[in-house]
């Protein structure tokens, strides 16, 4: 009988901790686009003042380079969580490359945002492109998956896995409890010790798996991948639909492995390999999670149904493919679109905004947004006009919320700190703001949800009454 119970108990929090595992190979998004605009604006800076932190030593053997957890007495210790309460936990692997090649502290390969609200019983999860170009706190605009490591090179508080969760924070505008970080050598032990898993290839794939082994291709129909086939499935690349496709693959990889974990066939499998499987996580997912928690919330992951598990990927409708005045490829971010994905994927009654049916005026004053205007030409009293001419069309903005900038700027900029997408699309579609001219600046203590500087553009394109 206590064998039984104690099948259980690491069936349950198998569940959890394998979705965890499995999210490690959320993808990588075409890198390889880029538009011609430049992208420029104010936000951060770099720290350029003395010499970087030594990077930490290569790890040793058995080690996980960089993804232990922070015990600095300046960190801040996570809040317990209550059991009820909406669990969000931002899930990373990292870039062992940057190891191999000697250039110290990693960057995060892959983001995966899962969310779980106890009470309706849904979950979901949001993968985020590691080559979005965010304004990572305290630093110049980078590619988000440099997060990781300059908290790791510059010895912040909490390191890496802090500063990653601070720059996701101010993307995606929610908070984030939690972080786990995966690599990918303990997935693929898991997945022979727990048997392999099905998986449904719509079409042939050439797959490239990790080491000597040569490329193969993996033929359409339902098979059964062990688990370096597997993270070759997850990791290919060489689709049509290119890193977009390669999305929809990790999700299915990680509901594979989660149909694989609730299988009754698996009790027997989890109670004579135990120990194994208890060593092989333990040795690859370093989390701040605490072993009551995460009991908790293996537990609750068994009672999700699947069709209550919404997923979403940052994909080519939130981001516009792009070059920095440096050359580099980017995916620079929509801001409002972006928050509309997350609220389809955080949704817990349905997956549309209970704003979506209303008139825009209705939208507007739903929102209720803090507006402020700010005049960045020399053109006396524009951003009174410009309000009044907002107000017309349904925004409401106080004389107080419109003066002059203290610089004049080319071009209006939209500046966004809360969200509220219904009052930005108004703005941008009225204004005429081009979209590399939109800048998420999440800060939840801001005294305005929404900031705009009229540009001398603004003068040249409109007459306003």
């Amino acid at each position: 009988m206590r064998g039984s119970l104690v099948g259980i108990w690491i069936f349950r929090i198998l569940a959890l901790v394998s979705l965890l595992a499995a999210a490690f190979f959320s993808f990588r998004l075409a890198r390889g686009f880029a538009l011609t605009s430049p992208f420029a604006g104010p936000g951060g800076f770099s720290p350029t003042d003395g010499q970087p932190a030594t990077a930490p030593a290569s790890p040793g053997v058995g080690e996980t380079p960089g993804v232990q957890a922070t015990n600095s007495p300046d960190v801040e210790t996570p809040a317990g969580w209550d059991g009820a309460s909406r669990v969000t936990i931002l899930v990373m692997g990292l870039d062992y490359r940057d190891w191999e090649s000697g250039e110290g502290a990693p960057r995060t390969d892959t983001m995966i945002l899962l969310t779980i609200d106890p009470l309706s019983r849904t979950a979901g999860m949001l993968s985020i492109p590691r080559d979005l170009y965010v304004s990572i706190p305290g630093f110049q605009y980078d590619r988000i998956n440099t997060a990781y490591r300059e908290g790791e090179i510059f010895q912040l508080p909490g390191g890496g896995p802090a500063l990653a969760v601070e720059t996701v924070e101010q993307l995606i505008g929610v908070p984030i409890d939690f972080y786990a970080q995966i690599d990918f050598n303990s997935f693929v032990r898991m997945i022979d010790e727990i048997g392999g898993l099905k998986i449904d290839i719509p079409e042939p794939i050439e797959v490239d798996p990790i080491g000597e082994r040569p490329p193969r291709i993996l033929p359409a129909g339902r098979t059964v991948l062990p688990g370096e086939m597997a993270l070759a499935y997850a990791r290919a690349r060489g689709t049509e639909g290119g890193d977009f496709d390669r999305a929809v693959r990790q999700q299915q990889v990680i509901f594979a492995i989660r149909d694989r974990i609730l299988s009754k066939d698996l009790i027997p499998i989890l109670l004579t390999k135990s120990a194994v499987l208890y060593n092989e996580l333990a040795a690859g997912v370093h989390t701040d999670l605490s072993l009551e928690q995460a009991v908790q919330l293996g537990i609750l992951a068994t009672q999700i149904p699947e069709e209550n598990i919404r997923r979403g990927v940052i994909g080519a409708e939130q981001i516009l493919f792009y070059t920095t005045p440096e050359g580099d490829q980017v995916l620079k971010p929509i801001p409002d679109k972006i928050r509309e994905l997350r609220d389809q994927v955080f949704g817990t009654s349905n997956l549309s905004s209970p704003l979506t049916g209303l008139s825009l005026v209705e939208q507007l004053a739903a929102e209720a947004a803090n507006v402020l205007i700010l005049n960045g030409t020399f053109q006396e009293g524009l951003a009174l006009d410009t309000a009044a001419y907002l107000t017309g069309l349904g925004l409401t903005i106080p004389d107080a919320n419109a003066s002059n900038a203290l610089e004049t700027v080319a071009y209006t900029t939209i500046y966004i700190y809360t969200g509220k997408p219904y009052t930005v699309k108004m703005l941008v579609e009225a204004l005429k703001i081009q979209p590399h001219l939109i800048y998420l600046r999440y800060d939840p203590n801001s005294p305005y949800d929404i900031q705009v500087v009229l540009g001398n553009d603004w003068i040249a394109s409109h007459t306003l009454p």
